[in-house]
C-alpha cells in the first residue's frame, strides 16, 4: 500500500491544538499559583506502596513465627501495621499540601503530619531491617552460647578430674582396708581351736543309763565369722562404687573437652563470618569478626537499620516537595497579578524620557557648540535659536 504523506492542515491543526493545550495549562497554573509534575508525584506513591506492601507483609510473617499457632494473636498483632500502613499512606499527600498551601498555620500542621508520618515509616522499616539481620544474628548467639559452655566445661575439667581421682583413691584406699580386716579376721578364725566333742553318760530318774555326744565351740568363733561376713559385704559395696568411680572418671577425658572447645568455636566462626553485621562491625572497628562485642554490633546495628529507615521514610515526601513548582519559577509570567491601566501610560513614558535622559546627558553636546567642531547636531533645538536661524537664511 502506498504510504500518502500527512495533510498539512491536519498537522497545522494539531500543532495549535498542542499550543492551545499548552497555553491553557501555563494560563490554569499560573492561576493556581504552583504546578504539580505528576509524574514525579506517581514515583512517590510508588515508592510508599512498596513501603507500606513490605511492611505489611514484614508484619504478618512476624505474627506467623511469634503467635504460636493462636489465631487470635495472629490476628491483634496485624491490627497495628495496619493503622501503621494507613499513616504512611499520608505522608505524599502532606508533602503535596506543604508547598501548595498559603496559609503558614497549614504548612506547619502539615510538616508536623510529614514528621508523625515519617516516625511510624522509620518503625516499620527499622523492624523489617531488623528482622533482616535477626536470623543471622540468633545463629551466631546460639554457636557463642555453645562456645562459653564448652570453655567452662574446659576450665574446670581439671577439678573434676581431680575430685573423679580422689573418689576413686577413697574407694581404691577402703577396700584395701577392708580387704585387709577380712583378711585379719579369717586368718583370726582359722586360729581359732576346733569344735571340741565329748561323750557324757549318765543315768535319767528311772534308772536308765544314756550317752550322747556333747560339742564345745570357742565363744569367739561367732564373732570373728560376723565380722568376716561383713567385711565381705563391705566389700561388695565398695567394689561397687569404685567402678562407677573409674567409670565416671573414663568419661572425663581433657583432650575431649578441647576438641569440643574447637568444635564450637569453628561452629561461631562460621556462624559470624555468615553475619553480615559482624562482618561491617569488624571492618568498622577493624578487629576479627569472632572478637566483636556484642556492645559493637547492636551499636552499629542502630546506625544500619534506623538511618535507612529514616532515609526510607522522607524519601518519597522529599520528592512529592519537589514535584511542586511555585509561580516564582516562571519567568514568562506576572508575579503580582497587576494590569496597567491605559490611563498611566503617559506617566509611564514620562518616566522612562526623563530616566533616559539623566544617563545619555554626559554624552550629548551643549546647545553653544558649533556644528562644524564635529560635534554631533542635537535633533530638538532650543527655541532660542529660531529666530537666528531664520535671519541667516533671509540674508
Amino acid at each position: 500500500m502506498r504510504k500518502m504523506p500527512p495533510s498539512r492542515e491536519v498537522q497545522r491543526e494539531r500543532r495549535a491544538w498542542v499550543i492551545e493545550s499548552d497555553r491553557w495549562a501555563h494560563e490554569r497554573h499560573v492561576e493556581k499559583g504552583y504546578r504539580i509534575k505528576w509524574g514525579y508525584v506517581a514515583i512517590a506513591y510508588l515508592v510508599e506502596f512498596m513501603v507500606i506492601g513490605a511492611s505489611l507483609w514484614g508484619a504478618w510473617l512476624f505474627a506467623a513465627v511469634y503467635s504460636d499457632g493462636d489465631n487470635h494473636a495472629f490476628y491483634f498483632m496485624l491490627l497495628a501495621p495496619l493503622v501503621y500502613a494507613a499513616v504512611e499512606l499520608c505522608r505524599v499527600p502532606l508533602g503535596i499540601l506543604a508547598r501548595t498551601q498559603r496559609s503558614y498555620v497549614v504548612r506547619g500542621l502539615a510538616v508536623l503530619g510529614i514528621v508523625f508520618a515519617a516516625g511510624v515509616t522509620t518503625k516499620s522499616v527499622s523492624q523489617l531491617g531488623e528482622m533482616m539481620f535477626h536470623p543471622r544474628l540468633m545463629e551466631a548467639a546460639r554457636t557463642k552460647t555453645a562456645l562459653k559452655d564448652a570453655q567452662a566445661d574446659r576450665a574446670s575439667i581439671d577439678n573434676r578430674i581431680a575430685a573423679a581421682d580422689a573418689r576413686v583413691t577413697q574407694y581404691t584406699t577402703e577396700l584395701d582396708q577392708i580387704e585387709k580386716r577380712a583378711a585379719d579376721n579369717a586368718a583370726q578364725l582359722a586360729g581359732l581351736p576346733a569344735q571340741r566333742c565329748e561323750k557324757v553318760f549318765g543315768t535319767n530318774s528311772r534308772g536308765n543309763r544314756y550317752q550322747y555326744l556333747k560339742c564345745f565351740t570357742d565363744p569367739r568363733t561367732a564373732t570373728m565369722a560376723a565380722s568376716v561376713a561383713k567385711a565381705g559385704t563391705d566389700r561388695a559395696a565398695v567394689t561397687k562404687d569404685l567402678e562407677e568411680a573409674r567409670k565416671a572418671r573414663a568419661q572425663l577425658d581433657r583432650g575431649a573437652a578441647d576438641r569440643r572447645v574447637a568444635d564450637t568455636e569453628q561452629a561461631y566462626r562460621n556462624a559470624v563470618n555468615r553475619s553480615q553485621l559482624h562482618s561491617f562491625t569488624a571492618m568498622v572497628y577493624g578487629v576479627d569478626p569472632i572478637d566483636v562485642t556484642e556492645q559493637q554490633v547492636h551499636a552499629f546495628l542502630r546506625i544500619f537499620v534506623f538511618l535507612p529507615a529514616l532515609c526510607a521514610a522522607f524519601a518519597s515526601t522529599i520528592l512529592a516537595l519537589c514535584a511542586v513548582s511555585v509561580r516564582r519559577t516562571f519567568m514568562d509570567e506576572d508575579d503580582l497579578g497587576a494590569a496597567v491601566n491605559a490611563e498611566a501610560t503617559p506617566y509611564m513614558l514620562e518616566s522612562i524620557t526623563e530616566a533616559l535622559k539623566q544617563n545619555l546627558e554626559p554624552i550629548l553636546p551643549r546647545p553653544g557648540r558649533e556644528a562644524a567642531s564635529g560635534a554631533v547636531i542635537p535633533i530638538n533645538r532650543p527655541a532660542a535659536n529660531a529666530p537666528a536661524a531664520s535671519a541667516g537664511a533671509g540674508a
